[in-house]
């Protein structure tokens, strides 16, 4: 495994943890931050002893998100360029973190403490999300005088329905845990000192020891492509899909399981 500097990353079989490590910056992310990042995922992704990766911060933030220097030489830089900037074009779908919706295993956050900026698009571009009883969620931008960046425009409406982001967005409100459960933001909240990357490492545990690796990736891949898609066009790449599974040996290991009522033997990705 590759050394890191800002980030810590562990592999517990079945669980691969990466730990923002930047607990004196509330996590905050530096470029070199999100090249370790980048790097780990691809790690963890590429082991087979990882069944599912969970994401959190070490200390009392998850992440406050992009770290303020950074963020002023980045908005300076910009401001020095005459006329407007749209990118340059590039295969990579642009956006932080965006990579972990095509992260073929289930990526856990497990949300320590606050997410906020960058540190909330992290949070909401993970499968699911675990929060300790703790945390809190802002999504910051406009009071930076920025855009719902990073993707938020098109995540957050299908997270939490257009009223609540609209709200979320103009008006960078602190949100709870309790609250951020109550509206679809996070889909489970850690009692009163339960410990969310524990959490985030048993539910791991538990779903890698009755679902199909290959199953699972194409299902996340499907899921979200069909977002937007119309329901004949989804319908129909599902229903091929789902043959190429049914005569996979997954699918056989699957019900002679269920016949022999024991666990199932899924092969593993990697």
């Amino acid at each position: 495994m590759t050394d890191y500097t800002d980030i810590v990353v562990e592999v517990d079989d079945p669980v691969g943890v990466l730990r923002l490590n930047r607990p004196e910056k509330l996590n905050a992310f530096t470029y070199h931050t999100l090249a370790e990042i980048d790097r780990a995922i691809d790690e963890l992704s590429a082991d087979r002893r990882v069944v599912g990766i969970v994401i959190t911060g070490t200390g009392r933030a998850f992440s406050a998100g992009l770290d303020s220097q950074a963020l002023i030489d980045v908005t300076a830089a910009e401001a020095s360029k005459p006329g407007s900037r749209s990118g340059t074009p590039t295969a990579e779908i642009p956006g932080l973190f965006t990579k972990l919706l095509a992260v073929p295993k289930p990526v856990i956050a497990a949300v320590n403490g606050v997410a906020a900026g960058g540190g909330f698009i992290l949070a909401a571009k993970c499968d699911v999300r675990i929060a300790a009883a703790s945390a809190s969620f802002t999504t910051v931008f406009m009071k930076r005088g920025l855009i719902g960046e990073h993707g938020a425009t098109w995540l957050l409406p299908r997270l939490v329905g257009p009223g609540r982001a609209m709200d979320m967005m103009m008006t960078s409100r602190r949100i709870d845990a309790a609250e951020a459960m109550r509206i679809g933001l996070v889909e489970h909240v850690c009692d009163e000192g339960e410990d969310a990357l524990e959490r985030a490492k048993a539910y791991v545990r538990e779903v890698s020891g009755s679902v199909a690796p290959l199953a699972f990736a194409e299902t996340k891949a499907l899921m979200y492509a069909h977002m937007g898609a119309d329901y004949e066009r989804a319908f129909r790449e599902a229903d091929k899909v789902q043959w190429g599974a049914v005569g996979r040996p997954d699918a056989t290991e699957g019900a002679r399981a269920l016949v022999e009522k024991r666990a199932p033997k899924f092969e593993r990705l990697g």
